[in-house]
């Protein structure tokens, strides 16, 4: 049973990450009001543009020898958030300065999103003439995968805690600080009046628009950290398209299943991920092929149980922000 633990434990964390980026960015977005249905997509932005930035770097050194760690590091990060960032002032413009409707809008950004990373994606493969339909980023993906030197010689304790890149660690420092944000600051309440009643934040003299952009922008930002995560810790530096599955799709789901806290996002992140892959733990072979698919349901279905409890307890901070997916007219104040 130790040993199933072990193996199983790690791998739940390193699929739970992306989920943490993706719910986290989802969280702060949410409570501003908007409705992101584009996190699906800005991932799969953020994840394709830190793949180009990292391309370019790998081929301009020639040799990973030639490689500085920093520049490694920085320039796919900085690429990925630059793309995020873009992904969340377009949705901003649309939903909140043309007040188009948000779950038509988010939607269409899934699309344009994985539109946009299958085209540089497959654009890159065939400039390196691939065999198969992927591009490998090794070099650049042994910097973020590097865990801590003295991991290995701690036993149990490094492997379940200290055996993961950086920025797995990140994602579960970013979520309690925007668990800290919200709960126990002036930004943070202002932010929340925002969610609850833009009219009377509005009134109260608070900026609605500039919440509402910041904490979407930022929410993307974070929520494109996932893909780069995906792709240059857990999937090795492989780029190929239409990889991401449903992990986007289950961020937003998980938003749901930690009624809005980041803070408890990050161990329901980590249950998610093992509940994930689960079905690759349970009884396998031709007489049990039927029911891999059930078993890859079991995520959305505990989502679905908790969605109908908080509901019938009705409390209210268990509810979602009042104004979520409705956009603000300012001359119906």
């Amino acid at each position: 049973m130790w040993s199933f633990l072990l193996a199983f434990i790690p791998r739940a964390i390193v699929q739970g990450i992306p989920l943490l980026y993706g719910s986290t960015g989802e969280i702060i977005t949410e409570k501003s009001g908007n409705l992101n249905l584009g996190i699906p997509g800005v991932m799969y932005v953020g994840g394709i543009c830190g793949v180009i930035g990292s391309f370019f770097y790998e081929r301009s050194a020639g040799d990973a020898a030639n490689m500085n760690g920093f520049l490694a590091i920085a320039i796919p990060m900085l690429c990925c958030l630059l793309g995020s960032l873009l992904m969340g002032l377009l949705y901003c413009f649309l939903t909140v300065t043309l007040r188009a409707n948000q779950n038509v809008t988010g939607l269409a950004m899934t699309t344009f999103g994985v539109g946009f990373g299958n085209f540089f994606g497959g654009s890159l493969i065939k400039l390196v003439n691939s065999d198969v339909p992927s591009i490998a980023l090794s070099a650049t993906s042994s910097y973020f995968s590097k865990s801590l030197p003295f991991a290995g010689k701690l036993g149990w304790f490094g492997k379940l805690f200290l055996s993961y890149g950086f920025l797995a660690y990140l994602a579960v420092i970013i979520a309690f600080a925007a668990s800290y944000v919200l709960s126990h600051t002036r930004t943070g309440l202002h932010l929340r009046a925002v969610g609850e009643g833009p009219n009377t934040a509005d009134a109260a003299g608070i900026n609605v628009s500039r919440y509402k952009y910041i904490a979407t922008c930022v929410g993307c930002m974070i929520a494109g950290l996932g893909g780069l995560y995906y792709v240059m810790d857990y999937a090795c530096g492989v780029w190929s398209n239409d990889a991401f599955g449903d992990r986007g799709w289950l961020a937003i789901a998980l938003v749901i299943f930690t009624i809005w806290r980041p803070n408890i996002s990050v161990f329901a992140s980590f249950l998610f991920g093992g509940l994930y892959i689960l079905y690759l733990y349970l009884p396998t072979g031709i007489e049990h092929m039927e029911y891999q698919e059930l078993y890859k349901m079991i995520p959305y279905v505990v989502t679905l149980l908790v969605l109908v409890i908080t509901s019938m307890r009705s409390k209210r901070e268990n509810q979602p922000p009042a104004s979520l997916g409705l956009a603000y007219f300012r001359e119906e104040r």
